[in-house]
Formats: structure tokens, sequence, C-alpha cells
């Protein structure tokens, strides 16, 4: 795992607002493809593991359900089909499960999918649930397969005197108003000077004109900002990644019922061998061009 050792818990996940519907017009505009040996590709699987394959072969059926409102996870695209990194990986699973032909991947509203297993609509959830406690009551979860760290960004053509957070003390770091990274900035680097606000695109407007030295946010709401048009290029990752199971959770992981075990072992066979294959790194660098690490 990619990780600055001195400061990081071993995963985290969705504690960060969702983003809003309009990321999903900045991703069809992004390059597709990313360079391994630029970026840094995660994996949270034991490559000497060996995970048993359960029978599936008396299942019908295998329905993701996922929502439409979580870029560049699940979004509909400009042509109004389901796009997103959630959506070739649960192909990508049935594929390496040799069930392709039973799986199918439907989309409901996020206020809908709490539900949506104990009402027979489908058989696991890949849309971002948090792995807390309610709901490991709620629902058997795989293994983590993706963390989404806090990161810093900066302009290109500042001159912040190191090469780490140290170097930030006593500048001004814009970070989204309320949210986990506010906390997690106030607790982690409190020699920095938090600036707060209440929306992303004024405090991506503040770095851009120099108003604030850094922001701290989302990697995944980072990352595509620096691919942007609205970005302008000013601008470029400085530090990190940060993670933090207290602030940021467990990480990403599919969600099925709590009595499916065989299911869950299947998706986790199946997230492994993806590792081992190269597949799963084909999938993070062409959603994550620019890594989150």
């Amino acid at each position: 795992m990619v990780a600055k050792a001195h400061r990081l818990t071993p995963l985290e996940t969705k504690g960060f607002s969702r983003l809003a519907c309009i990321f999903g017009v900045i991703f069809a505009l992004l390059p597709m493809l990313g360079s391994a040996a630029e970026v840094a590709v995660p994996n949270y699987m034991d490559p000497r593991e060996r995970i048993a394959v359960p029978d599936l072969s008396s299942r019908s059926r295998i329905r993701f359900l996922t929502s439409v409102d979580f870029p560049p996870f699940s979004f509909l695209d400009r042509t109004g089909r389901l796009s997103g990194f959630h959506v070739d990986l649960a192909r990508a699973i049935c594929d390496e499960l040799s069930a392709l032909d039973k799986c199918q991947i439907q989309a409901l509203p996020w206020s809908e999918l709490g539900n949506a297993l104990g009402n027979a609509q489908g058989e696991a959830l890949i849309a971002g649930i948090a792995v807390t406690a309610e709901n490991r009551d709620r629902y058997r979860f795989t293994r983590p397969y993706l963390a989404l760290p806090a990161r810093f960004v900066i302009r290109g053509d500042a001159a912040i005197g190191g090469t780490d957070a140290d170097a930030l003390a006593a500048r001004r770091v814009g970070v989204l108003a309320h949210s986990a990274h506010e906390a997690m900035l106030r607790n982690w680097f409190p020699d920095i000077r938090p600036v707060t606000f209440d929306r992303a695109d004024w405090m991506f407007d503040a770095l851009r004109k120099g108003g604030v030295d850094a922001v701290y946010g989302d990697g995944v709401q980072l990352s595509f900002w620096l691919s942007s048009a609205g970005a302008e290029g000013c601008c470029r990752f400085f530090d990190g990644p940060f993670l933090s199971v207290d602030y940021l959770g467990e990480g990403l992981a599919i969600a099925v019922a709590p009595d499916n075990q065989p299911l869950a072992d299947a998706f986790d066979h199946a997230l492994a061998a993806l590792n081992r294959s190269g597949r799963f790194a084909e999938l993070y660098l062409r959603w994550f061009p620019n890594g989150l690490y």
C-alpha cells in the first residue's frame, strides 16, 4: 500500500461529501489512460494469498446496485449511459468469476440503496457504502479495494520552502467548512492556518488567485479538479497521501446481505485475481489518470 508511514493508519473511505454531478462533465474530457511509471497503483490484497472460489453455479443472477451521483465511481455520461470505475470493476469481477451472463448492473437513487438488499432488489451494493459498525450489522463487506486519501494542493509556482506539510506551517490553507477534512487538518497540522469555504469552487478560485497558499481535501475531487480546464494548469499535489480510519473510514468495499458469505468470498477471490493480473491497475489508471496517492 502506498503510504506515508509515520502519519497513516491502514485505510480510509468515503468520509467526504459526495462530489457534485457537474464533475461528470469533467470526466468525459479527461485522458482515460495513465502510466504506471508515473502513478502509484494501490493494492490491498496479499499477493501470496489464494482465496478459494465458492460454487456460484446455482445462482441465476448477480445484481450489482449503484448510484448515478458518485463520479467518477458511478454516474451517467453524456449519452445517458451508466459509467464509472465501479461499473467497470463490477464487470471485471463478473468476468473473473466467469459469470458475465449472470451479472447485471443497475442504478438506484442513493436514498433507496440502504434497503435494496433486504427488499431483494439486488445481491451486491457497489456504491461507496461506508464501512461502519452500524453497517456491519446490516451487511457483510468484502475486503477493501480502495482507500480515498486526503491531499494538499499548491500552486505550481509556489515557493513553499520544503517538500512536506511542515513547510505549510503558519500558511493559509483552504478547506471545506464542517467537513471531515477540516477536523483532520486542524488536528493533524495544528501549525497551519485553516481558511474555511462553504463551496469547493470558491476554495479552488482562492487557491488559483493566491488568496490561500494551499488547499486540503478529498484526493478524488482534487485530482480531477487539477485535470479540469477550470484549474488552468495552475496547481499540483503537495506531500501526502494522508489516510485515517478515524476521520475517513475503513475503505471502499462491496456490501452483500449479512448471510451471503459465499458471494463476499467470491468477490474477494475476484478482487485478488484482478490485482495479481494487473486488470485492477488498468481500471484504476483509466479512471484516476493523475492518481490519488
